[in-house]
């Protein structure tokens, strides 16, 4: 008889390794698999809602995530496309309080291998435009990128906090890190974040992950979900 996820999420928390991989087909509970396991280290409460990134144990990167972008297409009249973005302590860390908008860019230009597609962020970071810029007048405005772009789009924004929480916690002592917000964090759970991807993104992305991971020297450790046999090379 198959485990449950709670018996899953146990035997995940209890084990010791720095990364867990696990592959698995899409619809078998991979994403309710990623909530399991973030209701057993860190139960939803008000303190958490109050202190933001402060008082998370675990990031998890899921189709919930995904789902904090929608788009407004302008159904009236078909010319302000903007892909909004919905709040929370994630988003909020990012751009409001770390300014991370221009590392948010540049990842996802490389990520698409195209400069010229640019995304424009409002003031307060409430919505996003994408622009195709040809270097004349006749740069493109207010586009809706494909999902493929979307979901990578998303997925830079993720990886710049990656990068940022592992730079941070690799300083051996509290004292001396940049900032104190990120002491509580214990585990990155990340669940297959290639649905959309083709195969050249996903190796990239792969390899990417791959190399922030190796650079971590705390004692974070990192659980992957994934339905792509590519993404285990």
């Amino acid at each position: 008889m198959g485990k449950s996820l709670d018996e899953i999420a146990i035997q995940l928390k209890e084990c010791n390794k720095k990364v867990q991989l696990i592959y698995a087909f899409n619809g078998t509970g991979k994403t309710r698999l990623s909530r399991a396991f973030k209701e057993l280290i860190a139960p939803k409460n008000e303190l958490e809602e109050e202190n933001g990134l402060a008082s998370k144990k675990i990031l998890y990167y899921n189709a919930f995530t995904e789902d904090l972008f929608y788009w407004d297409n302008d159904l009236d009249n078909d010319t302000n496309l903007k892909l909004k973005i919905h709040p929370n302590a994630f988003t909020e860390w990012v751009f409001v309080e770390q300014g991370q908008e221009l590392n948010v860019i540049s990842n996802f230009q490389e990520y698409i291998n195209n400069h010229a597609l640019t995304p424009k962020f409002n003031e307060d970071f409430s919505e996003v435009t994408f622009s195709l810029k040809k270097g004349n007048d006749e740069d493109i405005e207010n586009i809706k990128i494909s999902k493929g772009e979307e979901s990578n789009f998303v997925w830079s924004i993720f990886y710049s906090l990656l990068e940022q929480v592992v730079s941070v916690l690799n300083v051996p002592e509290e004292s001396d890190r940049e900032t104190d917000k990120l002491n509580q964090l214990e585990y990155i759970f990340i669940d297959d974040p290639v649905t959309s991807l083709d195969d050249n993104h996903l190796i990239q992305m792969a390899v990417n992950l791959s190399d922030v991971i190796r650079k971590s020297e705390s004692d974070l450790k990192f659980i992957i979900t994934t339905h792509s046999p590519m993404s285990l090379s």
